[in-house]
């Protein structure tokens, strides 16, 4: 009797290695056979520092940053938009001339870093690139602007941006601005919504055919925004408020909204947008000192800039991130299927910006996403649907109602 039970929990055994076997070959290969496209990931920041060579492998756990183009390739990531973030200064004349030069700055390095690695990678411009990029064996790099900010009050600098390749602008960043308000100032509503400049910006925005990104900005600003664009917006890295109630994520009404206008939701990997962090004082206060101490923290000198940096790196090892987890942040793709269907939810990792999960930690990670999905029972045509399929319809509509 105990020799056939053996047998029999043997037998079980090697049958459930067998199907976990199973599942990661099936879901490597889906992921190698979908188009991968994350929206999001500040990256660029670190090439302006002048020691992260985005060329060769870097180790994330040695402050060496969550992308490379060697990472890339190796966790299956066929396409990324590096942002050209600035975080919000002075809305005066001298801050948004600071501002443009910043955001000057982070193109140039972005094409430079490109240009020193032909082999490796390649700018794209339109729709059709990341494809065609992603089938010569090169990672696709596209460009997006994070904050509204450089734009300043000049309308004209939206096309020199989007001639320097940028093709969406996240209309705000964590403070109100000159084009409209944050989900979170704490100062409360500058514009009610959109300013009159900000209008014009979406209407300028629809004219090049620039994608119009509403992560960051207020409920108001985000519905005066989608009754003003003739074309479908996305929220390139935010995930859901009913998951994790966060001012950064969308509620129920703003998913179906943004949906029932054609547009998309790109999950963040950001943990406290994707799980409800722990309690930490003592983190929080460390933050919030070292945030009152350095102000406008992209406006000191470089530095002030390097000191305060540092100060950062040791408090965030002193108190270290309790991570949300890919299985977390799968719930809210799960939610956002369950209110719209499969057609607008993606990926928008925010690495390089504070985006990293426990076992996501970095980009050579990314197929643990595909894997989770196909756990499950999502099937291979949604997934190419969630990894960039959605992505790359909103982008065809966009272009296709340009009128230049």
């Amino acid at each position: 009797m105990k020799l056939k039970l053996f047998i029999i929990t043997v037998i079980s055994f090697v049958f459930l290695i067998s199907c976990s076997e199973n599942i990661e070959q099936k879901a490597q290969g889906i992921h190698k056979r979908v188009l991968t496209i994350d929206t999001h990931c500040d990256t660029p920041l670190r090439l302006i520092r002048g020691n992260h060579n985005i060329g060769i492998k870097n180790d994330p756990h040695k402050n060496g940053g969550k992308v490379d183009f060697i990472r890339m390739k190796e966790g299956g990531q066929d396409a990324m938009f590096f942002a050209v973030f600035l975080g919000q200064g002075p809305l005066t004349d001298d801050g948004f001339k600071k501002a443009k030069n910043l955001a000057l700055k982070l193109f140039d390095a972005i094409h430079k870093s490109i240009k020193a690695n032909p082999e490796l990678a390649e700018l794209a411009f339109s729709s059709r690139d990341a494809k065609r990029i992603e089938e010569s064996g090169k990672r696709a790099i596209y460009i997006g602007i994070e904050n509204g900010y450089p734009i300043g009050k000049d309308i004209s600098l939206i096309k020199k941006f989007y001639d320097l390749g940028a093709r969406y602008i996240t209309l705000s960043h964590s403070l109100n601005n000159q084009i409209c308000d944050s989900s979170t100032d704490k100062k409360g509503r500058l514009h009610g919504g959109l300013s009159d400049f900000g209008k014009e910006v979406v209407k300028e925005m629809n004219k090049l055919g620039m994608i119009i990104d509403v992560s960051h900005i207020s409920d108001e600003s985000f519905y005066q925004v989608l009754e003003l664009s003739k074309t479908p917006v996305m929220a390139s890295h935010s995930s859901a408020r009913a998951i994790c109630d966060n001012p950064r994520n969308l509620n129920d009404k703003m998913i179906r909204t943004i949906a029932k206008s054609g547009g998309i939701i790109q999950v963040c990997f950001y943990s406290a947008y994707v799980k409800t962090p722990k309690p930490n004082i003592k983190r929080d206060n460390a933050f919030k000192k070292l945030q009152t101490k350095y102000k406008d923290f992209q406006m000191l000198p470089k530095g002030v800039q390097n000191k305060a940096r540092k100060e950062y790196y040791a408090i965030y090892k002193k108190y270290p991130s309790d991570l949300a987890t890919v299985s977390d942040l799968v719930n809210h793709i799960d939610h956002i299927v369950k209110l719209t269907g499969y057609n607008h939810v993606g990926i928008g990792t925010d690495f390089d910006g504070g985006g990293g999960l426990k076992d996501c930690f970095d980009v050579s990670q990314m197929g643990n996403v595909t894997l989770e999905l196909v756990k499950r029972g999502y099937t291979e045509e949604q997934i190419r649907k969630i990894w960039g399929g959605n992505f790359i319809r909103i982008f065809k509509e966009v272009e296709k109602a340009a009128k230049i």
